[in-house]
């Protein structure tokens, strides 16, 4: 990963109750992480390209973006980050509810470093939260 002090990362999630497990989840981790949130596509594509309120948004080491999203998808979010060329690197790990092998296929088509199901226990979607941790702490990706 990239050698900072915290892991930036952003995540593209609508659903409150999943914002809570991710934020839950990324404390109980030895992991640092600097949380950044987008609510629906349309903001998250504001906050990459720091647009209106997000101006100042650091750039995210990775990427956790749900598909069903309003105002843009999250396919859609994810096609527009990885056709732009200093966006593509990011790492995007996509976390959906989705087991449609045609949503996984897409996103993978479409450049996603992984594809997972949001467990329905909260406990389990907490350890997949910091199992995600735990490998981009030791993965490494080129700088921008």
């Amino acid at each position: 990963m990239v050698n900072t002090d915290k892991m930036k990362v952003l995540v593209v999630e609508d659903n409150p109750d999943d914002v809570t497990i991710i934020k839950r989840a990324m404390r109980k981790s030895d992991i640092k992480c600097e949380l950044s949130f987008a609510y629906d596509g349309a903001e998250a594509l504001q906050f990459l390209y720091h647009e209106g309120k997000f101006e100042d948004a650091p750039r995210p080491d990775l990427i956790l973006l749900d598909l069903n999203l309003p105002k843009i998808g999250g396919l859609e979010v994810l096609a527009k980050i990885k056709q732009d060329d200093k966006l593509r690197r990011i790492p995007v790990i996509v976390l959906t509810i989705s087991d449609r092998e045609e949503d996984m296929v897409r996103a993978y088509d479409s450049g996603a470093a992984s594809y997972m199901t949001k467990p329905v226990d909260s406990k389990d979607f907490e350890r997949l939260i910091q199992t995600v941790q735990d490998y981009w702490k030791i993965a490494r990706i080129p700088a921008e």
